[in-house]
């Protein structure tokens, strides 16, 4: 699966140096450290995180099933964490059996979406939040995860409507966050550093997907 156990990263710790904010205390650079940080994590103060609406997806057209709160981090995407990327993933499993292990709370991994064969798109993170999917904390923070149902050795599972539906929904993030369409924003989990994944494999088609991606850009938004 392209997201799996132990791809979880571990929350940002700020110190105790960063917290001082003002008079002599903070040196220059201790100074900048609690700036940076501290804009990272403004929206944990109350009455400035956005507006979260239960159930509600995304993408137009997807259907909400959260996973575990456990396989993902609360944050304020784009605000404190800017996203320039979208990472492509496959399951190497069934759609039911994606869902249900992101639903698991010792799983540890879950990505934003799940895409069926069929081109159902279910959402299971919020574009707002962190998703453990990567196995790489910094890739997390700056990228929106798709899983594809299906085998890496199966060319087969790679359906036209698999293609179209995750294409358009690509292109919707692209467009919401001003991401480049082009293989260095749009990537697949064997491209993330650090990681042992060799999804979504020699079986998919980048060629054909990118043009579908570029060709749903361009198209009235599906957002």
């Amino acid at each position: 699966m392209g997201a799996t156990e132990g791809s979880k990263d571990t929350d940002r710790r700020i110190g105790r140096r960063a917290l001082i904010v003002g008079g002599t205390a903070a040196a220059v650079g201790s100074a900048v450290l609690a700036r940076d940080e501290l804009a990272r994590l403004w929206w944990r103060a109350p009455g400035v995180e956005k507006p979260r609406v239960e159930g509600a997806v995304d993408f137009r057209g997807a259907q909400w099933v959260a996973a575990s709160d456990a396989n993902w981090r609360r944050a304020d995407r784009p605000d404190d964490y800017g996203i320039d990327m979208v990472v492509i993933h496959v399951t190497q499993g069934s759609f039911a059996s994606a869902v249900k292990v992101f639903q698991d709370p010792g799983h540890g991994a879950a990505a934003h979406y799940v895409v069926r064969k069929d081109g159902h798109i279910t959402q299971m993170i919020r574009e707002l939040d962190v998703a453990y999917h990567a196995g790489n904390r910094s890739y997390n923070e700056r990228s929106v995860g798709i899983e594809h149902e299906g085998f890496v050795d199966r060319p087969e599972d790679f359906t036209a409507e698999m293609y179209a539906a995750s294409a358009r929904l690509t292109a919707g993030i692209c467009a919401r966050y001003d991401i480049p369409v082009d293989r260095e924003h749009i990537i697949g989990h064997v491209e993330v550093p650090g990681t042992d994944h060799t999804d979504p494999g020699k079986h998919w088609d980048w060629d054909r997907y990118m043009k579908l991606v570029r060709g749903a850009r361009s198209a009235p938004a599906q957002v």
